[in-house]
């Protein structure tokens, strides 16, 4: 199986006005990640809108991502859904189309209880021949997975990773402690050079789409031990976080890439382009950040 660390860019999906996903915009964009030296992709995270993508959208998101990356890194394909036979027939098409891996997420609308919560991501494990990636963010989810069955789900063969958005990298801490083997990624929410420090391998986050580059440079300074340096790089780094936090994700990502000259189009409705006050504030953001490294 594959080793994943380093920085995976959660990619947004471009998408036009009726629906179709731009697939030579998501190409040039994963040509100009990967000549930027990132280590994989992963498509239909947070940043690429999942929740609002149809099947044969977010298929067509998954195949354009493998078809760019051409072997050159790693696809980690996000996997969402309610019920668990969509998420296990998400995980097996993905794996046929030549994903390195899945990003599984819960998505619920009834409560579920620590067992159900188990049975889904035991259940997309046990179907594919893939390294699972798990995938918590209490922030957006219903349903959480708890400490104990993290640590129950890391004895699993294949669920071999962990992306966490808590915030909390206390609980990250507690992960690495309890789940032998379980290896972290940080979230653009954490400080992803604290995550470096405590044990993380690597962070998956949609700023990384943007600033490519300087995600790299601070990976490199966290894997070589130079925290001084990797703590300054982040601080200046910590001020586009900062911004993306105020407004949708999504909607900064694809804001800050049609700054950068990706065509990537609107988020998908109900979610709402930023108006132009918006723009401006991400735009100079991104002016400051642009010029680090």
């Amino acid at each position: 199986m594959s080793d994943f660390h380093g920085v995976f860019p959660y990619l947004v999906s471009p998408v036009d006005a009726a629906g179709r996903i731009k697939t030579d915009i998501l190409g040039r964009l994963v040509g100009d990640l990967v000549t930027a030296g990132v280590h994989g992709l992963t498509p239909l995270g947070s940043t690429g809108e999942f929740a609002y993508l149809s099947e044969q959208q977010r298929a067509e998101v998954v195949r354009t991502t493998i078809k760019a990356a051409s072997g050159r890194v790693p696809v980690i394909a996000g996997v969402a859904a309610t019920a668990t036979a969509d998420a296990v027939a998400q995980a097996r098409r993905y794996q046929q189309l030549g994903a390195d891996g899945v990003l599984a997420i819960l998505e619920s609308y009834f409560p579920l209880v620590e067992a159900q919560v188990e049975s889904y991501f035991r259940s997309i494990a046990d179907a594919v021949d893939v390294p699972v990636v798990l995938y918590t963010n209490p922030q957006f989810q219903r349903t959480d997975l708890s400490l104990d069955v993290i640590a129950r789900l890391s004895a699993h063969p294949r669920i071999r990773y962990i992306k966490d958005a808590s915030t909390n990298t206390g609980r990250l801490l507690s992960i690495i402690n309890r789940s032998a083997g379980l290896k972290v990624f940080s979230a653009s929410a954490h400080i992803p050079a604290a995550v470096m420090l405590i044990g993380g391998v690597g962070w998956m986050a949609g700023p990384a789409c943007v600033v490519p580059r300087q995600s790299v440079a601070l990976y490199e300074l966290c894997r070589g031990g130079r925290w001084a340096e990797a703590m300054a790089l982040q601080r200046s780094l910590w001020r586009i976080n900062e911004i993306f936090a105020r407004f949708n994700l999504a909607a900064c990502i694809k804001c800050a890439l049609d700054i950068q000259g990706y065509d990537v189009g609107d988020p998908v409705p109900p979610q709402r382009a930023l108006d132009d006050k918006e723009r401006a504030i991400v735009a100079a953001a991104l002016a400051e950040v642009e010029k680090l490294t």
